[in-house]
């Protein structure tokens, strides 16, 4: 079945063409309804170990500087993938390339399971990265293909509460099963769902034509890279989101940790504690900034590189406090408010460069945005592991609150100087 961009209505419509475009608006829904439940199985594997650490230091003998290396490792090996797949993507099916991820990283996450040492561990999160690289590119393009541009930041917006969900459920199910001693077991559950989500997952995909949007070519056939070097908004976008994620994963990867020492809290109640208030407020955040964004972009083009200026700028002193409070619930409260304002960042940063991007490059752009973005936070859970002792995870989210700030202001400097000219080339 071909499908139109979900709100898209043409002129003089006949009956028919009127019942074909509310069944492929309908299609379009159901395609997030579909990549939702991928997208949160993806980041309920990915998230899960980090709030198995204490468990993992003492039955695999792990040191700090190892544990920070499941991180780091994963979003390096992440990172080189990304592009490539988003590459793939451009020029190939996205409807294959996101169910072989699917499956493949569902079978590394048994896997780790099974793993008896240090080295093993580290070496499937390497391959957990591969396979969970040709997703994120190939998820976001394939729905922000399927959505015309005044619809498209809510659209990406919902598809990426999966992330936040994901991260929550991935994260308080790995600390729960921990503290019972059944860490290995919470892997093979997890596996095993995203092997047999596989089945209707294939069923719907097979039924999507996944070239139906409102530009008549989204079938790339040159190389995305000289291409998007050129667009200097683009650049400054691939600089401010590894800031941005920097600080978000340096939460993802030890605030569980951290609230764990400081409060004297279990595995499972930092768990839920590290992620509740910030990936709940930041669902609120990503659903909010996604329709303020759409809803903006019929007076400013550059609505979402505003939203993601505010998100930064509020975001900081959120951070700091985070690491600064003396008491858990004045702590929940800044994890919160970082929550509602990261959430205008997610949503909006890749909208924001398909405004100044080629149409068939879109899934190559944010296979690079994530390049980046996941070179950088692998190195702050790296730093976490290594810093954790010396300068500690409180003054590292200090300083990473100074880089927000800087960040936004680089973004006001765009939009009046770069934005306008990228945009305009791009449509």
């Amino acid at each position: 079945m071909r499908f139109l961009p979900a709100g898209q209505i043409s002129t003089n419509e006949s009956p028919q063409m009127t019942k074909d475009s509310a069944a492929s608006t309908r299609q379009a829904y159901l395609l997030i309804a579909f990549m939702w439940v991928a997208y949160f199985l993806n980041y309920s594997d990915r998230q899960a170990i980090f709030s198995m650490f204490p468990s993992l230091k003492m039955d695999l003998e792990m040191s700090d500087k190892q544990l920070g290396l499941t991180g780091a490792i994963f979003l390096w090996v992440y990172a080189f993938g990304c592009p490539i797949a988003g590459q793939f993507a451009d020029r190939f099916s996205k409807r294959k390339l996101v169910l072989l991820s699917l499956i493949i990283w569902s079978m590394v996450t048994i896997a780790t399971g099974l793993a008896g040492s240090a080295v093993m561990i580290l070496s499937l999160r390497a391959l957990m990265g591969i396979s969970e690289s040709m997703f994120m590119p190939t998820a976001i393009a394939l729905t922000a293909n399927a959505h015309p541009p005044s619809l498209r930041s809510r659209a990406i917006a919902t598809l990426t509460t999966a992330q936040i969900v994901g991260t929550i459920a991935g994260s308080w199910f790995g600390g729960w099963m921990a503290d019972r001693g059944e860490w290995r077991n919470a892997f093979f559950v997890l596996g095993a769902v995203g092997l047999l989500y596989a089945l209707p997952y294939y069923l719907f995909l097979r039924k999507v034509n996944e070239n139906s949007t409102s530009e008549s070519n989204i079938i790339s056939k040159r190389i995305a890279f000289p291409v998007l070097i050129k667009v200097r908004t683009f650049l400054l976008l691939c600089t401010v989101f590894p800031i941005f994620v920097f600080g978000l994963w340096l939460l993802y990867g030890w605030l569980p940790t951290f609230l764990h020492d400081k409060f004297s809290l279990n595995q499972s109640d930092a768990a839920l504690n590290a992620t509740i208030f910030v990936q709940g407020t930041t669902l609120i955040g990503l659903l909010g900034g996604g329709l303020i964004a759409d809803s903006l972009y019929h007076y400013t083009k550059a609505s979402r590189l505003w939203l993601m200026t505010t998100s930064l700028i509020l975001c900081a002193p959120c951070l700091h406090a985070l690491g600064n409070s003396d008491t858990l619930n004045s702590t929940r409260i800044a994890a919160a408010g970082f929550g509602l304002f990261s959430g205008l960042m997610i949503g909006n940063i890749f909208p924001a460069a398909f405004e100044v991007v080629p149409a068939d490059t879109r899934a190559s752009a944010v296979g690079f945005l994530n390049f980046f973005g996941a070179i950088m936070s692998g190195f702050a859970i790296l730093f976490g592991g290594i810093w954790k002792q010396s300068l500690g995870i409180d003054h590292l989210l200090s300083l990473t609150a100074i880089g927000y700030v800087l960040a936004g202001i680089a973004l006001i400097v765009a939009i009046k100087n770069l934005f306008p000219n990228d945009y305009k080339n791009a449509n």
